[in-house]
């Protein structure tokens, strides 16, 4: 049963591939991955419905791939093979604890996942299982980006949760770089695109801006951001119609 005080009662938590891999600089990190799955399990514990896109940098990039000869759309499918990998990995971390679990594809995998149907999977968050969504969106040339935007807008999500390593926000340079670098509390869609803040690729902020769906960008390396976020603490940065 969802705690009365929650401010959100679904949500897309997208994460980059980069979440996964830990200090090691490639791959998947088996206590990052449970160190995610633990917080995902927190999420979930508080009565939220949860669905998850998580990207592949961590294993391949299809856009940096192309650049060394190999065609574009060949090079983003095998960036979504990729995210797979991270949606299986961080699916078997979830079912250790106990949350039960689903991974779609959004392209044909039946051996290891489920093809995404939107109703399916609305009601697999309605049983409370987390929706871990793979492959992009099964085309190439968009982001995992813009497979979150759009799956939280399929799915009738509240919010969408832009998880970052180290980095608390949404900042006017690179504050890993940059100390004096200044955090946005909120921000309209149209600050966010004028002033290049690199919150996620252009496809995938105004396709939130179009349907305006919320986005909340917060560190995820700290243990309590996300269980504050969801119960109504500011946290992170919001970027929204109105500033």
């Amino acid at each position: 049963m969802a705690r009365p005080d929650l401010r959100y009662r679904r949500v897309m938590l997208k994460m980059s591939g980069q979440s996964l891999q830990g200090n090691s600089g490639f791959g998947i990190d088996p206590s990052t991955v449970s160190y995610v799955a633990s917080q995902i399990q927190r999420a979930r514990n508080l009565g939220v419905e949860l669905g998850v896109v998580v990207g592949g940098g961590n294993i391949l990039r299809g856009e940096q791939v192309s650049l060394s000869g190999l065609d574009r759309a060949t090079a983003d499918y095998m960036g979504m093979l990729a995210t797979m990998m991270n949606a299986l990995a961080l699916k078997a971390a979830l079912e250790r604890i106990d949350v039960e679990t689903r991974v779609q594809s959004a392209i044909s995998m039946v051996q290891v996942a489920e093809p995404y149907i939107r109703e399916a999977a609305i009601q697999h968050l309605e049983r409370g299982r987390v929706v871990i969504f793979g492959a992009g969106t099964g085309n190439p040339f968009f982001t995992a980006d813009t497979a979150g935007a759009l799956r939280s807008l399929e799915i009738g999500a509240e919010v969408l949760l832009m998880a970052k390593n180290r980095v608390d926000g949404v900042y006017t340079d690179d504050p890993l770089v940059k100390p004096d670098a200044r955090r946005y509390d909120r921000l309209t869609y149209l600050e966010a695109l004028g002033r290049g803040l690199g919150v996620m690729d252009s496809t995938a902020l105004s396709l939130c801006m179009d349907n305006v769906m919320p986005i909340v960008v917060f560190d995820l390396t700290d243990p309590d951001n996300l269980e504050r976020l969801l119960v109504g603490e500011q946290v992170g940065t919001l970027i929204t119609d109105s500033a």
